[in-house]
């Protein structure tokens, strides 16, 4: 094996590790936030767009989703739907966080400022990525050179 295989094997491995500390860490945000949106459902209702129908049950669905795509995520056999579904997840969950930006609701008894909901929002299309490479569905920015 030539010298130049052997950094691409070491690339590889590192990219993997990479990927697996990425994933674990979305495992444990997803079913963190999973398990708060069936513990407190309520906490949630203020950011719920207005045009939602059911927004009480559709809260208690997304948890129950985060949950799932947490748990599917942690699995090799199911880790690609998860990553591909936690990215669709994220783009549907976007009117909320931006309601909850523009409209200045009060979470937990205090409003957060746009020194949190600026960074929040510019970040969803990264959480969008991080599911899709946690998930293996893309390999970007690590692209395998043939």
């Amino acid at each position: 094996m030539s010298v130049a295989g052997s950094d691409r094997d070491g690339n590889h491995r590192s990219v993997d590790r990479i990927r697996s500390v990425l994933r674990w860490m979305l495992v444990v945000a997803y079913l963190f936030v999973g398990i708060a949106h069936l513990r407190t459902p309520g906490t949630f209702l203020p950011i719920m767009p207005g045009w939602v129908p059911y927004p009480a049950q559709v809260i208690l669905v997304t948890g129950l989703c985060e949950i799932a795509g947490a748990v599917a995520l942690a699995t090799r056999r199911w880790r690609y739907a998860a990553g591909v579904m936690l990215a669709a997840y994220a783009v549907c969950v976007y009117p909320a966080n931006i309601k909850h930006a523009v409209d200045g609701v009060a979470i937990g008894g205090g409003r957060l400022g746009w020194w949190y909901h600026g960074p929040r929002l510019a970040f969803q299309p990264v959480i969008v990525w991080w599911a899709l490479f946690a998930g293996r569905v893309i390999e970007w920015p690590w692209r395998r050179r043939p």
